[in-house]
């Protein structure tokens, strides 16, 4: 939508295609339904957060930055807001309002929507070198073609594929020669065997350090909120260490490192411990952390610290203590594996960025075809950039 509405702003005859009964099913669910526009961080710091091939994001952000998102929106009378974390969303807190805004921005500019029709494949001549020249499309059964001189592919990745976000345009362009990476699920949430966190189902955990390791490799430190689940882990955190942990990393080992106390160092935790240890020194050891810690995790600390529950608290030997300290700086959790695509918030891989033009968006092996958002071989971590992404390349497709 973002796309088409830039193409037709500089006076092109455009058609947007769209295969279900309306437009803008997945974005629909952004945000919990409130669709976080994107992120109100300066434009040096949008980078910071791109996972994948940032600097091929250059030209694309500076052409269509967080700000003129911003503007874009507010020019077609939807008024934003900004809340914790920079994050920016409608102030009517409705993703719906987004798609109207789209919508009504697209019908004052001219363009046709073809609702319930599929692209299935893509047309080109060669006069020395291969020019797109339309696109096949299906609709009610039937099968036409609609010619056109430039055509933006937008059709995602593979995450949330009951939207239409399928992945099925990737499998065309590679055959036809067009590099394509992997899909893999990102932003989604971490499995594990630990029987010990599935006893913790339903418990959140809000300011803690989480680090994840793939292997030897350290591949995320973050800091703020986490959720247990019947599965393994979840939350902002968890689904932000997700894309940069990638499926071969699995087979390899990958662990989950919680700091449940990340605001002391080592020393201070232990000073804070003594302090509980001395109010409490006649009660049981199982007794004794209910001001330390939220009582769902409390068994699942002692177990790993090795100290007896109903030890008295007065006898608790000070290599005992630094034990128990060590625990709670380092909760280790072993992963198994992610939930994959039908949980996933968004897909890495996608057309591999050296056969796009980061100035254009246009293909570097066929003239006229330019590609936008989550197809791209581009991601970024939770808060906004992920559609900043998706409205940055959309422009600047559009603006041919």
């Amino acid at each position: 939508m973002m796309a088409a509405a830039a193409a037709a702003e500089r006076g092109n005859k455009v058609t947007l295609v769209e295969q279900n009964d309306k437009l803008g099913k997945k974005l629909f669910l952004t945000g919990k339904g409130r669709c976080n526009i994107t992120n109100a961080c300066p434009v040096e710091e949008l980078f910071d957060n791109i996972v994948t091939n940032r600097k091929f994001l250059y030209s694309a952000f500076y052409d269509f930055d967080n700000e003129a998102v911003v503007d874009f929106f507010r020019d077609c009378r939807l008024p934003t807001k900004t809340e914790r974390g920079n994050r920016v969303f409608p102030v009517s807190d409705r993703s719906s309002d987004v798609i109207k805004a789209l919508r009504n921005k697209m019908e004052s500019l001219g363009v046709r929507v073809l609702l319930n029709t599929r692209v299935t494949g893509l047309m080109t001549e060669n006069d020395g070198e291969d020019y797109i020249s339309g696109v096949i499309l299906k609709s009610d059964g039937n099968k036409t073609g609609l010619y056109a001189d430039r055509v933006i592919l937008a059709t995602g990745g593979t995450s949330y594929p009951l939207t239409g976000s399928d992945g099925r345009m990737l499998s065309v362009l590679a055959d036809m020669g067009i590099k394509i990476n992997a899909p893999e699920p990102s932003l989604v949430p971490f499995s594990t065997n630990d029987a010990s966190v599935h006893d913790l189902q339903g418990l959140s955990l809000k300011n803690v350090g989480v680090t994840v390791y793939a292997g030897d490799r350290k591949a995320y430190s973050g800091f703020g909120e986490m959720l247990f689940t019947h599965f393994g882990l979840s939350g902002p955190l968890i689904l932000s260490a997700s894309a940069y942990v990638r499926d071969k990393d699995y087979s390899e080992g990958v662990k989950t490192v919680i700091d449940l106390k990340p605001a002391l160092t080592d020393e201070e935790l232990d000073e804070r411990v003594l302090r509980d240890f001395e109010k409490e020194q006649n009660r049981n050891f199982g007794n004794s952390l209910g001001k330390l810690l939220p009582s769902k995790i409390i068994t699942a600390v002692i177990k790993r610290s090795g100290i007896e529950s109903d030890k008295k608290v007065n006898s608790i030997t000070r290599q005992e203590r630094l034990r128990l300290c060590h625990v709670l700086k380092n909760f280790e959790i072993d992963i198994s594996g992610s939930r994959g695509f039908s949980e996933a918030i968004i897909t890495r891989g996608g057309v591999d960025t050296s056969m796009i033009n980061p100035s254009t968006m246009e293909c570097r092996k066929i003239r006229g075809l330019y590609f936008a958002g989550e197809m791209i071989d581009v991601d970024a971590v939770t808060g906004g950039f992920n559609l900043q992404i998706a409205w940055s390349t959309g422009h600047l497709a559009g603006s041919i």
